[in-house]
């Protein structure tokens, strides 16, 4: 067996080829340009192999109702080159296997759950805080999906009272992403966040915003674990800055777990996202060997 796996981000696209272990054989990183150049990279890197089966976890918005006409579509993106182009349509053209399809922060929480962080759960969290915020869940170990997949980067969240920036998210102005994104931070301070590493206030703030995103999240999936990554969370000082407002925020509301086993760093490092692609890539061929 041999499965392929994309992890389609704004920035670059991942693709990896594993074995039926699931150990990776060969990977390459490629830019994230329009659909015709990426993709004529994408088929030249997987021709060489004969697949079994290919998991994609990718930016979005995408539709992932299977019910839906444009099922496998990326849909409304701010990336116009990409807005409602037909991803699995393409990868099913090409290959006529099996595609597993998911957003990427939920292909990340799928390998977190398996593999990383989240081993020996049923459900856990994997929220990304870099360029964007987005979140994706296992639940039960199923993906949180319904008619649609969750935006958990697009919370409203009350403004931290000595923060005046108005936020740059543009449809939304001063959700989650929009004053708690790394773009946000270096809009409000005119500095990227690594040089702000020494600046306790710059942490306290980002931490009141996440902490409040956390306590939704908390109150409305009561996962057994979330999983924190991306660009700004390689700022480790924010880890404590966040479970100790989470812990004034929820105030003994409702039993939690010890905040440092519930809130954490991601297991697979930077590799949850393309490890979750190839576990999809292998669900979805044992699905089809099953029907």
């Amino acid at each position: 067996m041999k499965y392929g796996a994309i992890e389609a981000g704004g920035t670059k696209f991942v693709c990896a080829v594993s074995n039926e272990k699931l150990e990776i054989l060969e990977r390459i990183s490629l830019p994230t340009t329009t659909p015709d150049e990426t993709m004529k990279n994408v088929f030249e890197f997987f021709d060489k192999y004969d697949l079994d089966a290919i998991g994609v976890g990718s930016f979005g918005p995408i539709d992932v109702n299977k019910k839906s006409k444009t099922y496998g579509y990326i849909t409304t993106t701010p990336k116009l080159a990409w807005a409602n182009y037909n991803f699995v349509g393409a990868l099913k053209d090409r290959y006529n296997i099996p595609i597993g399809w998911t957003t990427d922060v939920n292909a990340a929480a799928l390998g977190e759950l398996k593999k990383g962080a989240a081993v020996g759960l049923q459900s856990c969290i994997y929220l990304t805080v870099g360029t964007g915020i987005g979140g994706g869940a296992m639940i039960n170990g199923q993906f949180l999906e319904g008619y649609g997949h969750p935006e958990m980067g697009h919370i409203l969240i009350r403004m931290h009272p000595n923060d005046q920036f108005k936020g740059i998210c543009p449809y939304h102005k001063n959700c989650l992403e929009g004053v708690a994104s790394g773009p946000a931070i270096e809009d409000r301070w005119g500095k990227k966040a690594y040089e702000l590493v020494d600046n306790e206030e710059v942490w306290k703030i980002e931490a009141f915003y996440l902490a409040q995103a956390l306590m939704t999240y908390t109150l409305t999936i009561n996962p057994e674990r979330i999983v924190l990554g991306g660009g700004v969370m390689k700022q480790r000082q924010l880890f404590h800055y966040i479970r100790k407002e989470l812990e004034k925020l929820m105030n003994n509301y409702v039993t939690m777990p010890d905040l440092d086993e519930y809130i954490v760093s991601p297991g697979l490092g930077d590799n949850s996202g393309i490890i979750g692609c190839l576990l999809l890539a292998q669900e979805v061929n044992k699905d089809e060997i099953t029907c």
